[in-house]
Parts: structure tokens; sequence; C-alpha cells
């Protein structure tokens, strides 16, 4: 079988990530296409002797882009054609039904109740999102709580296959000289007790929860804030009002594998927190979480449908937290009082191995090759674009 995984942009991100991660576990052939942003994802795709193309796209409504994706499709004689994140998905199903391919399979990642990657969840953005399903054989949730979001949306609950997100157990698992050398690379005092929060800084991370956290909680404590976005401005002039800003440490944008970039990788970072925050209200997986309880950290979380869909002795030291400074300053105090634990992965954390997920995925990849081809009439709708 030879796939072709299409997606937004590879920037460092949990859904491209997780599509790196995915490649190397699934036993075809795999080319990647980005519509944008070919970032350190890409990168370390290539490095992994995955080709890569970047389509190029100049906006949302780039529409010369339709043609120059499905010449790619026909190209490369593929036979099937998977999808990640919401405009990749529209123009990668149009693309690869212009091509010929009907096997289009697609990932929803990042759905929620009241928004789509950072975007309201409008009617037009509904619309257009069901219109294309329709061109596909299979829509992945990552999670149960996203198959139900997808089915009360509108898309049949047959079309929904959960397979959840995956993650690299011996990557993460907890490595006491890593956390020396990170420490000491950052900054970071030995005996610190070092709060780590992992994830795009966006306003629907609450990672301004953490900052009005630490200034209730002892000098000694540590914010270690590890990704990139559009609220670091945002936090770090709150920081600054807080007189936390000393005590916040903002890592970057940090990919799974180094890959020769410098700075230390994610791993090496969970490594040296710890406890993990997450007070995100609204998750489509929590792939933060399940990372963080490999690295064998306690966590102390908001949202994580990734948990909330196990039993809680599946991950006993994973405990649900209100989005509120004072709970998080006593939740955090109380994990810091019980001592640091054995660092080891719970059943939470193995459940979730990328092993099991690539399997899962292979079985979808299997019903949507041997569908038969349905005729789609996709009417056109005003008023709405891919933005």
């Amino acid at each position: 079988m030879k796939a072709l995984h299409i997606i937004t942009g590879l920037g460092v991100g949990g859904a491209e990530q997780q599509l790196r991660l995915l490649v190397r576990h699934l036993p075809v052939q795999c080319d990647v296409v980005t519509l944008t942003n070919p970032g350190p994802v890409a990168a370390g795709l290539a490095a992994d002797g995955v080709r890569v193309t970047h389509l190029g796209m100049t906006g949302n409504r780039d529409l010369a882009a339709l043609p120059r994706l499905a010449r790619i499709i026909r190209r490369g004689r593929y036979d099937l054609v998977h999808t990640h994140l919401y405009r990749a998905c529209l123009y990668g199903r149009i693309a690869a039904r212009l091509a010929g391919v009907r096997a289009v399979v697609a990932t929803e990642h990042s759905l929620g109740d009241v928004q789509l990657e950072g975007r309201p969840l409008t009617a037009g953005v509904r619309g257009l999102y069901l219109l294309g399903e329709r061109l596909g054989r299979s829509t992945v949730a990552v999670s149960p709580t996203v198959a139900d979001r997808l089915t009360r949306w509108g898309v049949p609950a047959p079309r929904v296959a959960v397979v959840p997100n995956g993650i690299d157990l011996a990557r993460f698992a907890y490595d006491p000289a890593a956390r020396r050398r990170t420490r000491e690379r950052l900054g970071l005092p030995a005996d610190a007790f070092v709060i780590g929060a992992v994830g795009r800084l966006a306003p629907g991370k609450r990672f301004d929860v953490l900052i009005r956290t630490l200034a209730k909680l002892p000098y000694d404590y540590r914010l270690l804030l590890v990704g990139g976005g559009p609220e670091e401005g945002p936090l770090r002039r709150a920081a600054q009002a807080a007189g936390v800003a000393e005590r916040v440490l903002f890592a970057g944008e940090r990919p799974y594998v180094a890959d020769g970039a410098p700075g230390p990788d994610l791993p090496a970072l969970a490594s040296a927190m710890d406890v993990l925050a997450a007070p995100s209200a609204e998750e489509a997986f929590g792939l933060a979480v399940v990372e963080a309880l490999a690295a064998g950290l306690p966590v102390r979380y908001t949202s994580c449908p990734a948990l909330q869909d196990l039993p809680p002795e599946a991950a006993p030291d994973a405990l649900r937290v209100p989005c509120d400074a004072d709970a998080y300053a006593r939740a955090l105090t109380e994990v810091r009082a019980a001592g640091p634990g054995p660092r080891t992965a719970p059943e939470a954390a193995r459940h979730y191995c990328i092993t099991r997920s690539a399997a899962r995925l292979m079985d979808v990849y299997a019903s949507a090759l041997a569908a038969p081809h349905t005729p789609v009439h996709i009417p056109v709708q005003q008023g709405a674009s891919p933005s």
C-alpha cells in the first residue's frame, strides 16, 4: 500500500508530531504534503527518510492549490489519502477525488464543543466541514469524546472510527541524567519544584491561570512553559504584572526528537519537571497529559478525554482540578507535600502506546480500501470559507 498524508502545516504541534510518530510505525510507504509552513517537523520527517512536499498555499482561499494537489496525488499513484487538520481535510478530500482516489481517511485532532483548532464553530465552518466529510470514506476521532461530538454534528456514526493518539513510551521514560542536564542548561535550580505546562500558547490553553497560580506559591516554585503561539507576549506581560517573571521560563516549541536542533527535546523537558499542570477547559484528547504520565509525572488537569475515557485506577496520580488559580495552587501544594513518586508510567500511558494506535489505523485503512464506490454530489454553499 502507498499512502499520502496531507496536513495543514508542519510546525511543532501535537497533530504534526503525532503524524511523524505514526508514519514511523505504519507498515506502509508514506509520503507527506504540507499545505503551508514546512517547519521543524518537516525536517524531522525528511530525516526519517519520508518525502515531504510543500504545496505553498498562499492563503485559506488559494483555490489554485487544488489542481496542484490533485496532480501530486495522481502522479504519486497513491492507494489512499489521509488528511489531518481542518484546511488540509477540506482541500485534501476534494483533491483526492479529483485525482481519482476514493479511499480517503481524515483524522479529527482538535474538535471541541465550541471551537475547532482555536476557531469558533460558526455555521460556515460546520457546513464546510460536513460537506467535505462526505467526500471521504472514514473520519478518525482521537477519542470517544470527539467521536460523540462528530455524531452530534451530523457525521453518520458508521463513518466515525476511534483511533486514539499514540505515544512513544520509550522516548518519554524518565531519565535522571537528562533531568540534571536539562535543569543546568535552563538555569533551573536543582531543588526547585518545577511545574510543567505543554501546549500551544493560545487563549484556550489557559496558561494565564498557572501564572496567577505561581504568584500564590513560594519562591522556589518555577513554571516551565513549553510551546509557542500568539499568547506568548500577553503571558510574559501577565508574569511581569504578577511579579513572577523571573520564575517563569518560556522554553519555546520543542520537538519530540531534537534532530540536531539546539536545546532539549520534549522528553528531556518532561524529565526536568516535577508535575504537569493542564488548565485547558476543553481538549480533544489531552496528549500532553498522557506524555507526562509516560514520563512518570503526577498530573493535575482540567480536561483530558484520554483519561476520562479510562477507569480512574489507570492513572491514580492524575486528578481533575477546576480551571481556577486557587484550586491549582492547593492541588500543586499537595503534590509537593506528597513527595516524589517512582516516576514510572501508569497503565493509562501504556494503553496509548503508538504501536496499538498504528494497528487500529491499519484496520481503518483496510476498510476504506475495501468499501464500494458511492458517487457523492456536493452542493455549493455560499459565504463559507476554509479559514
